[in-house]
């Protein structure tokens, strides 16, 4: 059981060096894939699973938009199963590092506003300024709505990381309360296990909402911009 209750967000090293490239790239090998012409039942539903998605994100855009399609999908499998590896005992959550979230979430917002602001110019600056609005609030609206467009990044990962660290925290202090309570009182400790176990149900389902969120977002900011 580790002292610190946050040194299991550390980012790992092996021989002094890091290992979170390694742990990143480690998930797409979990995503089976097949050769075959007839697929098998794991291969059919994951195909179903991605198409349903797919479908799910690229219904409200037009032409421009869905040709994003393959990013979203792949950015969806990847934080997906990035934070159900976190699950895994003694390992690694990269998701739960704000730089990393940040990293994702600035060139995508980035792209979908420099392509709103190439291909529908005053749209993108119709968004600054709500029709129908007094000339005396003029500056200030401008400047609430820049404000409000420039967090949209930084919300995305914040997002992701603080549901993601607050679940593993979660589970960390009940797994601790649970091992301490083992040599005191065995129903207590019955109790708690439970706790535990329905929490860890509760973090797998967070797990995947998140990454279902974070794509979903990022697929409404292109939204808005083509």
């Amino acid at each position: 059981m580790n002292e610190n209750l946050f040194a299991s967000f550390i980012a790992p090293t092996i021989l002094g060096l890091p290992a979170a490239v390694l742990i990143i790239l480690f998930p797409p090998l979990l995503i089976p894939t097949s050769k075959y012409l007839i697929n098998n039942r794991l291969i059919t539903t994951q195909q179903w699973l991605i198409k349903l998605t797919s479908k799910q994100m690229m219904i409200m855009h037009n032409t421009k938009g869905r040709t994003w399609s393959l990013m979203l999908v792949s950015l969806i499998i990847f934080i997906a199963t990035t934070n159900l590896l976190g699950l895994l005992p003694h390992s690694f959550t990269p998701t739960t590092q704000l730089s990393m979230n940040l990293a994702m979430a600035i060139p995508l917002w980035a792209g979908a506003v420099i392509m709103g602001f190439r291909s529908k110019i005053k749209n993108a600056l119709a968004h600054f300024l709500p029709q129908g609005t007094p000339t005396p609030l003029i500056p200030m609206l401008v400047i609430i709505e820049t404000i409000s467009l420039l967090i949209q990044p930084m919300a995305l990962a914040v997002r992701l990381t603080a549901n993601i660290t607050a679940g593993h925290l979660l589970m960390h202090l009940i797994g601790s309360a649970t091992l301490a309570m083992s040599t005191i009182n065995l129903p207590s400790t019955l109790i708690i296990f439970t706790i535990l176990i329905l929490l860890t149900i509760l973090e797998i389902a967070v797990a995947l909402i998140q990454a279902y969120v974070f794509t979903l977002l990022v697929s409404l900011y292109l939204h808005d911009n083509t």
